[in-house]
């Protein structure tokens, strides 16, 4: 006669197979939620703050420090970068964000080529509008020039 322990199934998982798989689900999930994140808005507002803080960044340390900076916007290759005396940055777009158009002033609406503006020891010479668009949705990125303060709007403003 067999004995009773002999005759029962053994069902479930172990602790090593639960944990392998948690670990595969972590992994895959490091890498799909970063890419789901960064797409349509939530891609162009991110953008619109990281824009905003490089403008605030190089307003402040160029008042701050009497140094100049140059500002450039690339609007064929979707990037911003900043350089000053002992630093240089750089800084490219989400997919599918871009730059729709840059309005200053005293050149009107920039929707093409590069665009370079400087900032002395009084911040820059005017105000101007960014607009960033996915072609799902828009935002606008304002600086005011006396301040230093940068606004964020979503949609078109003009």
């Amino acid at each position: 006669m067999k004995s009773q322990s002999s005759t029962l199934n053994k069902s479930g998982f172990t602790l090593i197979e639960l944990v392998l798989v948690i670990f595969i689900i972590s992994l895959v999930s490091a890498f799909a939620v970063p890419y789901l994140w960064n797409s349509g808005e939530r891609a162009v507002k991110s953008d619109a703050r990281r824009l905003s803080s490089s403008l605030r960044y190089v307003y402040d340390e160029s008042t701050a420090k009497k140094l100049p900076f140059t500002f450039r916007f690339d609007l064929e290759n979707s990037l911003w970068e900043f350089e000053g005396k002992s630093e240089k940055r750089s800084f490219k777009m989400n997919d599918n964000v871009y730059f729709r158009d840059i309005n200053l002033p005293s050149l009107g609406n920039i929707s093409a080529g590069e665009l370079i503006l400087t900032f002395s020891a009084t911040g820059t010479g005017e105000p101007f509008t960014v607009h960033l668009s996915n072609d799902e949705t828009d935002y606008t990125v304002i600086f005011n020039h006396i301040s230093g303060r940068v606004k964020i709007y979503k949609g078109y403003r003009t």
